[in-house]
């Protein structure tokens, strides 16, 4: 089943307390886990940052909020357990707990005023209802880099050869292939058909190089495009090859480039501009936000 919202987690993780001893934080990502038939897929999904896994993100802002409402108590680093209060709830046999049944306890509409939750707008409240506060930021960061990337595609297509020439000397260095700037420079550019052909070193030793092609097209590459490749690679006796457009591939030239005993990486126009922003090429940052959480070892007392 997909990974439960963050609410949907709340009743089992007090139920997994109901027996008012102390649990880690590991003991009870395990026993969720298992509640909710977790696969191993499900259970190891990352947030888009790639940071923390979704599961135990929501798993956290849940019993985030449980400790708010008292209803669990942190005892040590990592351990918590289930409070009177919790056991009341309990004894209640509710349906379900929820952020709305969570306002009934005084010390979480503290809490969440403190916070400055109380205000927030009926859209953000709605998004509350399933995503944690990391995965909005995170999808509304996603949705920016795409639409950023898109941009970064069409200008690339407008751009003469000679500039996708150097834009992929650039990013190659700056990926950490190629040795210098300057070494690449040379390897690089020796066809003038709308694109790029050369040879760069795989790393600054230049104990293995890789051939690249690169084509600023508007079409989709195809598999005879990559058959092709396939061959000068044979004939470069070169083992691994880089085949970069700004448009796509169709999925049987994907399929052929999965198969042949070559290593050819396919890097389509959407891959390009996410390599792009990811390595600063071509873009500038504009605003920052660093995310912090408590450091538990500081709070530690020897």
């Amino acid at each position: 089943m997909p990974v439960p919202d963050f609410q949907t987690i709340m009743l089992p993780l007090v139920n997994f307390c109901r027996d008012q001893r102390e649990h880690t934080n590991r003991e009870s990502l395990a026993f969720l886990a298992e509640k909710f038939n977790l696969t191993d897929e499900e259970r190891n999904e990352l947030l888009p940052s790639g940071q923390q896994a979704v599961f135990d993100n929501r798993v956290a802002w849940a019993r985030a909020h449980l400790k708010m409402a008292k209803i669990l108590e942190n005892i040590q680093r990592g351990v918590f357990k289930i409070t009177p209060r919790g056991m009341d709830l309990l004894n209640r046999n509710p349906e379900f707990i929820n952020l709305k049944l969570l306002q009934q306890f005084p010390e979480y509409l503290e809490a969440r005023n403190r916070r400055k939750l109380k205000n927030e707008s009926p859209v953000e409240a709605d998004q509350e209802q399933s995503q944690t506060p990391e995965e909005i930021l995170e999808d509304a960061y996603q949705s920016i880099k795409n639409a950023l990337a898109n941009e970064l595609v069409q200008q690339i297509k407008i751009s003469s050869p000679r500039f996708f020439e150097k834009l992929v000397v650039e990013l190659l260095v700056k990926m950490g292939y190629g040795g210098t700037r300057k070494d690449a420079g040379r390897a690089i550019g020796r066809s003038g058909d709308e694109g790029i052909d050369g040879i760069i070193n795989e790393d600054r030793l230049g104990l293995d190089v890789i051939y690249i092609q690169a084509k600023r097209w508007a079409n989709t590459i195809g598999r005879p495009d990559i058959q092709k490749f396939a061959g000068a690679l044979q004939g470069q006796r070169a083992r691994k090859g880089i085949f970069i457009t700004t448009s796509n591939f169709s999925k049987e030239a994907e399929d052929y480039a999965s198969r042949i005993e070559n290593r050819i990486i396919l890097i389509d126009g959407e891959y390009l501009a996410q390599l792009m922003i990811d390595h600063g090429v071509g873009v500038t940052s504009v605003a920052a936000y660093e995310i912090k959480r408590i450091d538990s070892d500081y709070f530690a007392e020897e």
